[in-house]
């Protein structure tokens, strides 16, 4: 029988590598056949906690020992971190909280009852609200309703809940959670002047023992972050599906510091403490840096295809494409080309591949830019990746560049045939970005589906500002790939891990089976890229001198049929702060920006959070105009939920 969860501490870990979420959820009860035995005695601890699965492997674990993919493995990366005092780090620790002779609540912040309670956030019985002795209250706010019960009433895993699902006397019970496929979500209506975003659902509570490993591809996008802030400056809650967390986590710098090599191509950092929010819970944080070569940059080829349509003849769309386009110019080397072309009802090529150093041209094609017409996308992409195709040079930078509101109204609007061509040419080594633009018949889903199959990378530009950032400060970045295909796999170590919970990166999973299965697609890191997950997490009662979790890398260099190379890190118990307040002040401020965008999805983990809480967080943290800003916009949208709850009284 495994180890009990610790509860000597008073409060317990959460790791925190991206942000986690439960998501829309089945929920199968299987009841024993066996006769109902005796009642248990409160002060005992139930053996059916054990009959508790809230994930069922469906891979066989990655062994430890060996490579077994196509790339060699590297030497072993050490996180630079500072090693604490057992002292220091078990201060103020614990996950004893309101515990009653028993495992009840253990998961939870205040399980009461007896049985295998508390796993969501603030219940008692296994997830809140069960009263009952036995496997009480899936639901976040549920109320078992019989000697047992999953709960009735609000939450529920996202169900209203009826009376509950009675199961009395302690029979053994087995639960299997499944989320739901993802399904496209139109915010407004389904008619062509809707907007599009997808419900990739929350992730899930895994319990260690069943499956200790956790496989996602990096994402460096940024664009959900700047369509709330669009959304939110105009006084708008953004709608709960385009809200991806990590996203929000990777939109503010951390100030990592770079690697001194390009191998391995990036520096890993880890670092854990107590969740501010729940006592039960600590929070890891894995970030990525990648490398700065001082070597002199390859060359570009870049070519912009620009969305024309009558839908893109406002002020936030074209018009702020072209401005935006202008600060591209100074970032551009003698040896890199830049070429335009358009799509509307009909598509046109505004500039042939044009030498960099012939500046006046190129800011004459990007201010002839006008729009009119329809959005025959499929044929403007075609056009695109020809003109690309004729530039195209080993060794260098070719890329193709969207500006559009997402929208393909005239000619194959089969996106699906869209995104194979894409495939097709980002193996051919010309790789897809897309910078959206506008609202009202925003096609979030489409543009973040264009640059994952096209290898690239997915921003929004809501202001010149942002605009700015994207053509001219990141631009390097964004283009300049150092790495690529790049997946992380977490294995926690079932003996110091009771189980865990990636927040976000939904969208970007990995089956565990495919992480050294170099045919699978992963994502891209560009030249001093930051990347960034967190992991809640409910630790074991074990020694502070084992390893937490074993953080693997799995990369290939920029170009056609490169080898895959793999790092490891390692993070033990000992690197544990003791207190939330004893950590960086760019991880309060991931945990910031993680809660936020938790709490804008109406994620069942941050129910019971309180806006006022998240902006006490990200006020410790602040230190830049970046961090300023978040912090603005969190106090922005706990006016309008509070508005909106007064109205509704």
């Amino acid at each position: 029988m495994p180890q009990s969860p610790r509860t000597s501490r008073t409060r317990p870990t959460l790791i925190v590598l991206g942000v986690l979420s439960l998501g829309a959820l089945s929920i199968y009860a299987l009841r024993s056949a066996e006769p109902e035995p005796p009642a248990v005695e409160i002060n005992e601890t139930p053996d059916r906690f054990t009959e508790v699965v809230l994930e069922t492997p469906v891979e066989a674990p990655v062994e430890r020992s060996k490579d077994i993919g196509e790339g060699e493995v590297a030497p072993p990366l050490v996180a630079a971190l500072p090693v604490q005092t057992p002292e220091d780090v078990f201060a103020g620790t614990g996950i004893d909280s309101n515990i009653q002779d028993g495992i009840g609540g253990l998961i939870g912040a205040k399980g009461v009852q007896m049985g295998s309670g508390g796993l969501s956030t603030r219940g008692s019985g296994v997830g809140g609200g069960g009263t009952a002795e036995g496997l009480g209250g899936l639901g976040t706010k549920g109320r078992g309703s019989g000697s047992s019960g999953y709960g009735s009433g609000g939450g529920n895993f996202g169900a209203a809940g009826g009376s509950g699902i009675g199961v009395s006397g302690g029979q053994a019970v087995s639960v299997v959670v499944q989320r739901q496929a993802p399904v496209s979500v139109p915010i407004y209506d389904e008619s062509p002047g809707s907007e599009d975003y997808t419900d990739y659902g929350i992730n899930r509570l895994t319990i260690a023992e069943v499956d200790r490993h956790s496989t996602f591809a990096v994402d460096v996008d940024t664009a959900s972050y700047s369509i709330a802030r669009k959304k939110l400056r105009a006084s708008m809650l953004p709608p709960t599906s385009s809200v991806r967390v990590e996203e929000f986590v990777n939109a503010i710098d951390y100030d990592y510091a770079a690697p001194t090599t390009l191998d391995p191509p990036f520096a890993v950092f880890m670092e854990a403490a107590p969740s501010p929010f729940e006592d039960n819970h600590h929070v890891l944080r894995v970030g990525l840096k990648g490398a700065e070569p001082k070597a002199e940059r390859r060359p570009w080829h870049l070519t912009f295809l620009v969305d024309t349509s009558g839908s893109m003849n406002r002020s936030d769309k074209l018009p702020l494409a072209r401005e935006s386009l202008k600060y591209l110019v100074d970032g551009l080397g003698p040896e890199d080309t830049v070429a335009i072309a358009t799509y509307a009802g009909s598509t046109r090529v505004v500039l042939e591949p044009t030498p960099a150093t012939r500046k006046a041209d190129i800011l004459a094609g990007i201010e002839g830019l006008s729009s009119g017409g329809g959005t025959a996308m499929d044929s403007g992409m075609s056009l695109a990746y020809q003109m690309a195709s004729d530039s195209y040079a080993e060794g260098t930078e070719n890329r193709v560049i969207v500006l559009s509101d997402g929208d393909a109204n005239i000619g194959r609007t089969d996106h699906n045939e869209i995104l194979e061509t894409v495939k097709q040419y980002a193996e051919e080594g010309i790789t897809l970005t897309t910078v959206g633009f506008g609202m009202g018949n925003y096609k979030d889903t489409m543009m973040e589906r264009l640059s994952n199959e096209g290898d690239g990378n997915y921003f929004y530009v809501d202001s010149l500002e942002e605009g700015q950032e994207v053509f001219g400060e990141d631009l390097a970045s964004t283009i300049h790939t150092i790495a690529k295909d790049v997946k992380i796999q977490v294995e926690f170590n079932p003996e110091v891990v009771y189980a865990y919970r990636l927040i976000g990166y939904e969208n970007r999973d990995i089956a565990d089976k495919d992480f050294r299965n170099d045919a699978v697609d992963a994502g891209e890191i560009g030249r001093g890229h930051e990347v960034t997950a967190l992991y809640d997490v409910v630790l074991m009662d074990s020694s502070p001198d084992q390893e937490l979790a074993t953080v693997r890398l799995r990369a290939k260099k920029p170009g056609p049929d490169s080898p895959a190379k793999e790092w490891t890190t390692v993070f033990s118990e000992r690197e544990l702060h003791g207190e939330v307040a004893d950590s960086s002040e760019s991880f309060r401020m991931a945990l910031a920006a993680a809660s936020f965008a938790e709490k804008l999805r109406q994620s069942p983990y941050a129910e019971e959070l309180a806006w006022s809480e998240i902006i006490a967080l990200a006020e410790s943290a602040s230190q830049s105009g970046e961090d300023a800003e978040l912090v603005g916009l969190i106090r922005t949208a706990a006016g309008l939920e509070s508005s909106a709850a007064v109205a509704g009284r």
